[in-house]
């Protein structure tokens, strides 16, 4: 159960998650429920949508107490209708309620994020063009955000900071220009690291294909001057990709795809979306 590398990490966020929730005790099961009780939880949909993060609220159950059972339905990715009966989670009703809301969270958020991916992928259909995410996300969940984006079939961009180099407009102030901040960062960074940069005319364009960029982001720039820009970088530097971003939506998306950009970064993927909703109800009863 791996995300990306992240299996220890994710471990520790959902132990400090159940203790922001659980604190001391539930007090409503303790006091409700006799001790010994074991119930069948099943986790069903109410509405249609693309599923993410059964492994993740498996471990969740898992983490409160490993002698639940938790047997998924369906799995990540998969388009569930209304009623769908995703999970079942079988053993201590005090456990199984204990862990069922922060179960429920996760499955629910991930699954709008995958189902709000899926519906701009469905809008691209047929264009060779890569729908990728932002750093756009809440914080503490950036690992999960986004492999529920890779979930309903986008791809990611950077992770953070670290890892990629994305000269914005900020940057391109601070330094003194393009030119400078390329540069700048060919003399530091390793020769496996690209730099991107973040243009927003065909001024900056041709600033940043003269100063090297590997990658040319064209940021809120109207269909038919991304076009025209792209047309300029391909002619120039075939090898250079580019990247269209800036309010991207549904209602938009496609005819950016029509100018020909290799990626399409949308934000509104990890901040912009509703969760699906999720429940679980009590099943079967037993007294210990």
């Amino acid at each position: 159960m791996m995300f990306n590398g992240y299996n220890e990490e994710l471990v520790e966020s959902i132990r400090g998650w159940l203790r922001e929730d659980v604190g001391s005790g539930d007090v409503t099961t303790g006091v409700t429920i006799p001790h010994g009780h074991s119930s069948k939880g099943i986790i069903h949909a109410k509405e249609s949508g693309i599923i993410a993060g059964m492994p993740v609220a498996q471990l969740v159950f898992e983490i409160v107490d490993p002698l639940l059972v938790f047997t998924p339905k369906v799995k990540d990715g998969e388009r569930i209708e209304k009623g769908s009966i995703l999970a079942e989670v079988e053993g201590s009703t005090h456990s199984i309620l204990t862990g069922e809301r922060l179960a429920l969270n996760l499955l629910q958020r991930l699954s709008g994020i995958a189902t709000r991916t899926r519906t701009f992928v469905d809008a691209l259909e047929g264009i060779p063009v890569r729908l990728v995410d932002t750093r756009k996300t809440t914080p503490g969940h950036r690992m999960l955000e986004k492999y529920a984006v890779r979930t309903g079939g986008g791809a990611n961009h950077r992770f953070g900071l670290y890892d990629a180099v994305m000269i914005k407009d900020n940057h391109i102030k601070g330094a003194g220009g393009i030119r400078q901040a390329v540069s700048r960062a060919r003399a530091h960074i390793p020769h496996t690291m690209t730099i991107e940069v973040e243009t927003e005319s065909l001024e900056q364009v041709e600033e940043a294909l003269s100063a090297g960029a590997d990658i040319i982001m064209l940021d809120n720039m109207p269909p038919g001057l991304m076009k025209e820009a792209v047309r300029l970088i391909k002619t120039k530097a075939p090898h250079v990709k580019t990247e269209a971003s800036g309010n991207v939506s549904l209602a938009t998306v496609r005819e950016i795809a029509e100018s020909g950009v290799d990626v399409i970064s949308v934000g509104r993927l990890t901040y912009s979306f509703d969760s699906l909703d999720i429940s679980l109800d009590l099943g079967e009863k037993k007294e210990g």
